[in-house]
């Protein structure tokens, strides 16, 4: 896949996300997506990423570390996949 397609891809998973309630999805599977997601957008997790260091921070941030070895691209497929295949469910 060019990084065209890709990045077109990876925006429209995007916006079927948002049309998403967080109720609907487990939180397992909330956590995959935060992670993928920021994995895409933002590369490497930074453990020091947020200075208002919470329970529901702290899952977050691990979701995304231990994530950390996939590239940017491989982020973006998983995201995209991960997103539709909860499509497929519904």
């Amino acid at each position: 896949m060019s990084d065209k397609v890709l990045d077109q891809s990876f925006q429209e998973a995007v916006q079927k996300a948002s049309r998403m309630t967080q109720a609907s999805l487990p939180q397992d599977v909330q956590l995959r997506l935060y992670a993928y997601y920021k994995q895409a957008t933002s590369g490497i997790a930074n453990p020091n990423y947020n200075s208002s260091y919470d329970l529901r921070n702290a899952f977050k941030i691990n979701a995304w570390m231990q994530i950390r070895h996939l590239s940017i691209e491989e982020a973006k497929e998983l995201y995209i996949e991960t997103i539709n295949s909860i499509i497929e469910k519904k």
